[in-house]
């Protein structure tokens, strides 16, 4: 079982992205660069690019996924709060910005109201401050 999530240890680390492709692709545009540096010419130039290219694309399909995963955590976070939250507070809710949404799925249901009622007061206006505030964690153990 994995341990338990709090405010300290919940940014999560994808170590194929993190640890394996990103560095050999930062290695790689490192490499061809150098090779530009000591051989200037077309063909070189032309890898650099493609080098570029592979690391925007990297960057690219990630931030893909993870706007996937938003908008799921957004669907979930607008059915739960019909859940938890009085029906006026819940609509209120769903209107909130999908970041904030993000930060309140840590919040725990007993919690979640009163959270909520700060975060609509603007009492806490960032995904930072809104996560410090959750005493009780739910942790979120399938986000990529």
């Amino acid at each position: 079982m994995e341990k338990a999530q709090n405010y300290a240890n919940h940014v999560r680390w994808y170590p194929l992205v993190h640890f394996v492709i990103t560095p050999l692709l930062t290695i790689n545009l490192i490499y061809q660069i150098v090779r530009l540096g000591f051989e200037p010419d077309w063909d070189h130039g032309f890898e650099v690019i493609v080098a570029i290219v592979l690391i925007l694309m990297s960057l690219a399909s990630r931030l893909q996924a993870l706007k996937a995963q938003d908008r799921v955590i957004r669907l979930e976070e607008r059915l739960r709060y019909r859940e938890v939250l009085s029906p006026g507070l819940a609509a209120r809710a769903s209107a909130l910005p999908t970041g904030k949404m993000i930060s309140l799925r840590f919040a725990s249901d007993e919690e979640l109201p009163g959270l909520v009622e700060r975060v609509l007061a603007g009492a806490l206006s960032n995904s930072k401050e809104i996560k410090s505030e959750i005493r009780e964690w739910r942790g979120d153990y399938l986000r990529v």
